[in-house]
């Protein structure tokens, strides 16, 4: 099938942006990379964001172009005609990427809170990167908004089934050697910093917690220890799979909720749900997945334990697909 010259040409222009802004951050010794990163980043997010809005509204141009209305001979304007507003160099302006995400919502392509959250954050330090220098001790939070600058990327590519082969890029930014911003003076913080790490910070702490899909900023954690990695080595999700270690802690957060819960908060989010057969057929599905379900025996030396199971958050996935959400969930 034959896809739109302009469509193909912004995707493509996305993605190097973005691969531009990860090559860029990546590099051993780039004294602008956070700024750099926002504005190129952005501007991906941006051009992604037309490219689904130019093929929701049928290739028509003029859905990108800010619009005015045609001057009649009284110089008047004109109540229905419109014309694209023309820039300094008599070239189409195109809309912003905000006013790009309000008329996907009209069309159905709705932002998660988190999403749109992560996107302003972004979209505040490109505007601040003339306007202040962010000291290096900020670096670790600026990439942990980095971190899911690109899994959002990623995750609206397939959500949208757009075009893009993902196959052949390589999305990831590197971990880099920090120090902590909690060891360093407040004092040696500029009030520009200050206000951008509140303003960012505010939007995590009210950050929709049950939205699995997205996330506003992805946490940094690196502890130092004399063990190594070949300890343990044997435990595998998938046959084909890569091995990893797995500590109990590790489990019960990947898998937090029980039975109990996962039906009281059924309750609370579902305005038609009812624990009935329909109910004890759906969690036997979600039992047949490990990725939704783990068993842990209360003795795990005993093969007759007692056993008690556990959930993944992931579960309400699948649950929205056969439940309706209460307005206020």
């Amino acid at each position: 099938m034959r896809i739109n010259q302009t469509y193909r040409s912004l995707l493509d222009k996305s993605v190097n942006s973005m691969l531009s802004a990860i090559e860029i951050y990546n590099k051993p010794n780039f004294s602008y990379r956070e700024e750099t990163f926002a504005i190129l980043a952005t501007n991906a997010i941006e051009l992604l964001f037309k490219a689904q809005l130019l093929k929701s509204s049928s290739y028509q141009m003029k859905s990108l172009y800010v619009m005015e209305p045609v001057p009649k001979k009284d110089k008047t304007p004109h109540k229905t005609r419109k014309k694209p507003k023309l820039s300094r160099s008599q070239n189409p302006m195109t809309i912003s990427l905000f006013d790009v995400i309000k008329k996907l919502e009209k069309k159905g392509f709705k932002l998660t809170e988190n999403h749109l959250a992560s996107i302003e954050g972004l979209v505040e330090l490109r505007d601040n990167a003339i306007h202040f220098h962010n000291e290096e001790f900020i670096s670790k939070e600026i990439q942990e908004l980095g971190f899911a600058t690109i899994k959002n990327y990623l995750h609206i590519i397939k959500k949208w089934d757009l075009e893009v082969d993902l196959s052949v890029y390589n999305f990831y930014l590197m971990p880099l050697a920090y120090v902590d911003s909690k060891l360093v003076s407040d004092g040696l913080v500029t009030d520009e910093v200050k206000n951008y790490l509140a303003f960012v910070k505010n939007k995590i702490d009210n950050q929709n917690k049950e939205d699995e899909e997205f996330d506003i900023a992805i946490s940094i954690d690196i502890n130092f220890s004399k063990s190594n990695s070949f300890d343990g080595i044997g435990f595998k999700y998938d046959p084909k799979g890569v091995s990893i270690n797995v500590k109990e802690e590790d489990i019960r957060k990947k898998f937090p909720l029980t039975y109990d819960e996962v039906r009281l908060k059924a309750k609370e989010r579902y305005s038609n749900f009812k624990r009935n057969h329909d109910f004890n057929i759906l969690m036997k599905k979600i039992k047949i997945d490990d990725k939704l379900h783990h068993e842990r025996k209360l003795d795990p030396d005993n093969p007759r334990s007692l056993k008690k199971a556990y959930y993944s958050s992931n579960i309400w996935k699948e649950f929205d697909k056969h439940y309706t959400k209460k307005k206020n969930n």
